[in-house]
């Protein structure tokens, strides 16, 4: 008997042994951040341009995802206990797609507005844009002067409110509604194209991409409010609001915002 345990006391050792030695991600499951809900580890598919910046693109030089979008997201799954998988996805039918439900959430600077809240659910919003008008930098004319020149050519995105603005702003000229905003201010370089209609955010995230060759030539609006998309009922909705409202609270979110160049 004294034998057996003495074996027995020198497995348990090597099981502590074992144990202690074992990497912590094998012994420490996630959880929620106290007083959030908690999500249980679920994965999410996040859809994204990666054609948007500061809200997402690609990096070239890692070829990875990165943006306001990206940190946020994973700030808020890493509250929730939540697994973002971002999945790039074309703008043109996104509503209709998150409205069937095939991505979990549209994280993409969308703008909240009526008719969209009318077949898909919004969080609550996360900053206030307006819309402006971006030119080529050495560029002289001003808005008013880009609404009586006839010539003028203006583009934007197609299916956004910036191209509802756009033909609201410049309502006796064609616009030209690209598949991105990248496609649009390549033409705006190449000077096919005079100026761009978009979010003050992307405008600077571009001139950014691009510097020395953008400007932003006028404000036009300014009291558009952006935030994440769910499909109908979604239970993710209030898991988000609750994550962004404690990030609001301690400071986390006025950090990305002001990083990424949301905010000033």
């Amino acid at each position: 008997m004294k034998k057996l345990f003495s074996v027995l006391s020198l497995l348990a050792l090597a099981s502590l042994l074992l144990a202690a030695c074992a990497p912590a991600t094998e012994t420490t499951g996630g959880s929620a951040q106290a007083g959030l809900p908690d999500l249980g580890g679920k994965k999410i598919t996040v859809a994204v341009e990666n054609a948007y910046p500061p809200f997402n693109s690609i990096d070239e030089a890692s070829g990875q995802g990165v943006g306001w979008d990206y940190e946020t997201v994973s700030e808020i799954c890493k509250r929730v206990n939540c697994v973002p998988e971002f999945k790039q996805a074309a703008w043109d039918g996104i509503f209709p797609a998150m409205q069937a439900g095939e991505y979990d959430v549209l994280a993409d600077g969308v703008t909240l507005t009526a008719e969209r809240d009318e077949i898909v659910d919004f969080s609550t919003p996360y900053v206030i844009v307006g819309q402006v008008l971006l030119t080529r930098a050495d560029e002289t004319r001003k808005l008013d002067a880009f609404k009586s020149e006839a010539a003028a050519i203006i583009g934007t995105q197609i299916g956004t409110t910036n191209e509802i603005v756009a033909k609201e702003t410049f309502a006796d000229k064609n616009i030209q509604s690209f598949e991105d905003f990248g496609g649009a201010v390549l033409a705006l370089i190449s000077g096919d194209i005079d100026g761009v209609v978009v979010d003050n955010v992307t405008a600077s995230g571009f001139m950014a991409e691009n510097e020395g060759k953008l400007k932003i030539a006028d404000q036009i609006t300014s009291d558009e409010q952006l935030a994440f998309v769910f499909a109908p009922g979604s239970d993710l909705t209030a898991a988000f609001n609750q994550a962004l409202e404690a990030m609001k609270a301690d400071g986390t979110l006025d950090a990305l915002n002001k990083k990424w160049g949301l905010t000033q």
